[in-house]
């Protein structure tokens, strides 16, 4: 069977692909694992120099890689350019401190006996990514998992299997073996029986928390280690205190960013009392300044959504809210133009139980709610089932920092929107998931942390490093 890409500004089919057959996906699994036996035993800094190249080979063909993921799911064209550069980054920060986090930790212990944490890699690991940034999720978990030793499968989402079978070219361009790092292109239907073949080692998901759920239910069973990203609803906390221009920009910024389908966007806008109105007035205005269009002209700030039935989806979380009491002060209906085009939207007063109030709206919909102070800004933002990033706005840095140690999210930002950065762990708490990507926690999730009891004879000399 074949898979089709279809770029959703236009409805044109983008590429044909091969589905992978079980035969084909029977010699992958085999070969990634032959491969970890000899790539386990590479030396790290050999790993660390095939990522640098990676993240030459990036730059080498950024315009056709942004280009790609613009056709495929509808990126405007210029942060598609920024996501390659980001992988690149990521490539680029393993790549020179991959040693540093794997070397052995050596902790003190009896006077006689040398004891040593050593990190080491686990095997084949599956990863499951989504469409909405088809290269940076990829390379948030290839990077460090590659320099660590392990090999890689990925599972990509259907509608980018152009952006799948890509990555798989750029690690093969860059020199890694052949089974490091395999593109399989199959359907969620079979992802429970990858999962639960013996040579999978481990698996990582970025999507929805149903997904995950169901993810981390057949991992559990076979007693692999999982590791969860999955959806936000994250509050933009607003005080009366706020830098004004500054807070209404980066709003906007964070909820419409890569057409407003981003995890960490910014969905729920907590405003304090006193400031409400003007908030709200400002926010309307530059949300409704915004350029909607071909996501390949360079003047565009918000392109389609990726898909039309996620567009339907959308539109219904809005109808519902509205039903139920809910205001919309500006878009709500899907454009009037080929394509799955949806405007930027702003809802107010809306009620309780609301899906613009307890789900994950993904999409350009911001939800904007009054409160009466900081106190109950901090309830209301902490008043949902997800846990992935939240941000704070205040002129008073110290009362930022200490309201954001009250959110109850994998990450807390003052005056800054909510975003990743590959020298800090990234990830959720609640239905946003467990474990970390990034940073030294994030090559440390699949890895073995094995102890190791080195016995001297009383007296003699240990080699402990102090």
């Amino acid at each position: 069977m074949s898979i089709e890409s279809q770029n959703p500004a236009t409805g044109e089919v983008v590429d044909t692909f091969d589905e992978t057959s079980a035969e084909d996906r029977e010699e992958h699994l085999e070969r990634a694992t032959e491969t970890f036996e000899e790539w386990r035993e590479t030396p790290v800094e050999h790993r660390q120099q095939l990522l640098s190249t990676a993240a030459d080979v990036l730059r080498d063909g950024a315009e056709e890689y942004a280009q790609l993921m613009t056709e495929e799911m509808g990126k405007p064209i210029g942060q598609a350019r920024d996501e390659v550069e980001k992988c690149a980054w990521v490539c680029e920060y393993y790549a020179e401190h991959a040693a540093e986090f794997l070397a052995d930790d050596f902790v003190a212990g009896e006077p006689d006996a040398r004891t040593v944490v050593a990190y080491q890699p686990l095997g084949p690991i599956l990863a499951i990514m989504p469409w909405n940034f088809p290269f940076w999720q990829v390379f948030r978990f290839a990077a460090p998992n590659l320099v660590a030793g392990n090999v890689g499968l990925l599972k990509h989402a259907s509608n980018v299997p152009g952006c799948a079978k890509a990555i798989e070219d750029i690690f093969r361009e860059a020199g890694f073996p052949e089974g490091a790092f395999t593109s399989l292109l199959i359907g969620s239907d079979e992802v429970e029986d990858v999962i639960g073949d013996d040579r999978i080692q481990g698996v990582t998901l970025t999507g929805s928390d149903g997904a995950g759920r169901a993810v981390a239910e057949t991992a559990g069973s076979e007693l692999k280690k999982s590791v969860l990203e999955l959806g936000g609803s994250d509050p933009f906390v607003v005080l009366e205190d706020a830098p004004m221009e500054k807070t209404v920009e980066t709003a906007v910024q964070a909820r419409l960013i890569n057409n407003g389908q981003s995890c960490i966007a910014a969905k729920r806008f907590i405003v304090v009392d006193d400031v409400y109105d003007e908030f709200l007035e400002r926010f309307v205005e530059e949300m409704d300044a915004q350029t909607v269009g071909d996501p390949s002209d360079e003047e565009t700030d918000i392109g389609p959504q990726a898909r039309e039935d996620l567009m339907e989806v959308l539109h219904g979380q809005v109808e519902e809210t509205l039903e139920k009491g809910g205001e919309c002060r500006l878009g709500g209906e899907p454009m009037d133009r080929d394509g799955a085009f949806y405007p930027p939207t702003v809802l107010t007063d809306v009620p309780d139980e609301a899906p613009a109030d307890d789900e994950e709206l993904f999409g350009p919909v911001a939800s904007v709610f009054r409160v009466p102070d900081e106190e109950a800004a901090i309830e209301k933002a902490n008043a949902t089932r997800f846990g992935l990033g939240a941000s704070v706005w205040t002129d008073d840095l110290e009362r930022g920092e200490r309201v954001a140690r009250r959110f109850e999210s994998g990450a807390a930002f003052v005056n800054e929107l909510v975003k990743s950065d590959p020298r800090l762990p990234f990830g959720g708490v609640k239905d946003s998931g467990y474990g970390r990507e990034l940073a030294r926690d994030g090559i440390r999730e699949f890895v073995n942390a094995k102890t190791i009891w080195v016995q001297h004879d009383a007296g003699e000399e240990t080699g402990m490093v102090e």
